[in-house]
C-alpha cells in the first residue's frame, strides 16, 4: 500500500471514529461529567480520563476540556495529577506522531509563532512559558517540539511543571464553586492574571536575550 493511501485510510478513520463518537454523545462534556460522577470511587476511572487525553492531545484535540471533568469530582490535587499525567504522556504522543504527519500538516505548524519561537530557544524556559499561559493551545507546543526534534528532557518537565500549575490553579476553583455564577469567577482576570504575568515575563526575557545575542554577533562580525 502506497504511503499516501496509508494517510488518507488512517485520515478516513478518524473522521469516522469522530462522527461515530458525536452522535452516541460520547464526546458530551455533561454525559462525561455524569458518568465520572457515577463512577468516581472506582481506580479505573482515573486510568480511563488520562488515556482518552492521551488519544486527544495526541490528534491535536481537546484533551484540555478534561479539566471540565476532573475538577468538580475530583479533589485539586488528584484533578491536577490526572490532567498532568494525560497532557504529558499525549504531548509525548503527539511529540512523535507529529513525524508522520503530511507536509501540508508540517507547512502549517511551521508557519505558527510557536514554532518560530521554540526554534530559536530550545530550552526548558520557553516551554515552561508556553505550558503555564492560560488557554494557550498545547497541540501547537506538541506538534512543533515533535518536528524540532526538541529535547525531551526540556519537553517533558517543563509540560509536568507548566501543566501542574496551570491546572491545580483552575482544579480549584473548579472545585471549589457550588453553582454556575461561581463558575464564572474563573473568567476574572485575578484568578489567571498571574499565570499571565509569569507565562509574559519568561518570554520577554527570551526575546530580549535573543536580541541582546543577535547585536553581539553583529558587533563581532
Amino acid at each position: 500500500m502506497k504511503p499516501y493511501i496509508k494517510k488518507l485510510f488512517f485520515l478516513s478513520v478518524l473522521i469516522i471514529t469522530g462522527i461515530i463518537f458525536e452522535i452516541a454523545g460520547w464526546l458530551d462534556p455533561e454525559k462525561l461529567l455524569l458518568m465520572a460522577r457515577e463512577h468516581a470511587d472506582n481506580q479505573w476511572l482515573i486510568v480511563i480520563l488520562i488515556i482518552c487525553q492521551v488519544v486527544l492531545f495526541t490528534f491535536a484535540l481537546a484533551g484540555s476540556s478534561f479539566l471540565w471533568i476532573t475538577a468538580p469530582v475530583y479533589s485539586p490535587a488528584m484533578s491536577t495529577f490526572i490532567l498532568v499525567a494525560g497532557s504529558t504522556l499525549g504531548g509525548i504522543s503527539a511529540y512523535y506522531f507529529s513525524r508522520r504527519l503530511t507536509d501540508d500538516w508540517i507547512h502549517k505548524v511551521e508557519n505558527s509563532r510557536v514554532y518560530k519561537l521554540l526554534r530559536k530557544e530550545d530550552n526548558f524556559l520557553s516551554l515552561f512559558a508556553l505550558r503555564i499561559m492560560p488557554a494557550f493551545p498545547h497541540a501547537l507546543i506538541n506538534y512543533s517540539s515533535g518536528i524540532l526534534n526538541i529535547k525531551l528532557s526540556h519537553f517533558i518537565p517543563a509540560t509536568i511543571l507548566g501543566i501542574g500549575i496551570k491546572a491545580y490553579v483552575f482544579s480549584s476553583v473548579i472545585h471549589q464553586a457550588s453553582d454556575a455564577s461561581s463558575i464564572g469567577d474563573l473568567l476574572d482576570f485575578s484568578i489567571y492574571s498571574p499565570l499571565l504575568l509569569i507565562s509574559s515575563l519568561i518570554l520577554l526575557g527570551l526575546f530580549i536575550k535573543y536580541k541582546y545575542e543577535i547585536h553581539k554577533n553583529k558587533r563581532q562580525d
